[in-house]
């Protein structure tokens, strides 16, 4: 799974917290700030965030969030074993190697230089991997069977659309497009596991990005909000048609809390939006 699973304080499921020398705000954020917000975090947390979920998210595991729902069971991805796939923001790559040990060929890329250090660190080299921005990607025309992304990118960039054409761009006719990210719904909801965190506290149609920036006011931290329908109409206008929509259930073995997610808000309400998508 990919190591992006966050979330906005106040407004969705956080996995940042703004520190006391951090202000969280709500305020606009463009594609340049977005980007070097989330590469500089992600540098900095990779090593606190794989030692706090490495053993959830296992080696050569495919989860598509904090439900725990593994690939194996879900079947999203359809069968994968000798495709082109790519994985954007793979974080460490346990999706990845997930693929690789079914007869995929993957190759996983991410934003953070030390997220693919964690990578290398468990895989030592196993699958190909590259640093570059999900929205800039350095492959050629038609170089993938299928592309997926468990919270990875997408709930951080100002502009879904430029990423969902660039890896429609890279995807051969035909291929899946699947990606998970926070829930919409849960950005009316304070980021909080238990019964306080079952009150809507802010506007569900509010756009505004969550921003966790310095005493200057430099965004160290950006999560970007759409809604469902948002979402809906950021898939087709970047050339895919919507196959499905999966909101996993929480299920009874899963006892951990997980920033905002946890038994009892999962048995309520959705925490995770899982989209399934086809390049015609």
């Amino acid at each position: 799974m990919s190591q992006d699973i966050n979330g906005a304080e106040d407004a969705a499921g956080t996995l940042a917290g703004a520190d006391a020398d951090t202000e969280a705000t709500r305020r606009d954020a463009g594609d340049a700030e977005s980007s070097r917000a989330s590469r500089g975090w992600w540098d900095s947390n990779a090593d606190e965030y794989q030692s706090e979920h490495g053993a959830f998210l296992g080696d050569d595991r495919f989860v598509w969030g904090p439900e725990g729902l593994d690939e194996a069971d879900a079947g999203l991805l359809g069968e994968v074993a000798g495709l082109d796939v790519l994985e954007i923001g793979a974080g460490a790559a346990q999706c990845s190697r997930w693929l690789a040990a079914r007869g995929a060929r993957p190759v996983a890329l991410d934003l953070s230089h030390r997220q693919l250090q964690h990578a290398l660190r468990i895989g030592e080299g196993d699958v190909p991997l590259v640093e570059a921005d999900a929205g800039a990607l350095p492959f050629a025309d038609g170089s993938f069977d299928l592309a997926c992304s468990a919270y990875g990118a997408v709930p951080f960039v100002a502009d879904p659309v430029r990423v969902f054409r660039e890896v429609r761009r890279v995807l051969r006719p035909g291929g899946r497009w699947v990606f998970s990210v926070t829930h919409p719904i849960r950005w009316a909801f304070p980021d909080e596991p238990g019964p306080e965190g079952l009150s809507v506290a802010a506007s569900y149609f509010d756009r505004t990005p969550y921003v966790e920036q310095d005493e200057e006011g430099r965004a160290l931290y950006v999560e970007h909000h759409r809604t469902v329908g948002d979402r809906v109409r950021d898939v087709v206008a970047g050339g895919f048609r919507l196959v499905d929509l999966v909101e996993p259930e929480w299920p009874a073995w899963n006892s951990q809390e997980w920033g905002g997610w946890s038994p009892l808000r999962g048995n309520l309400i959705p925490g995770t939006a899982i989209f399934v998508c086809v390049r015609d």
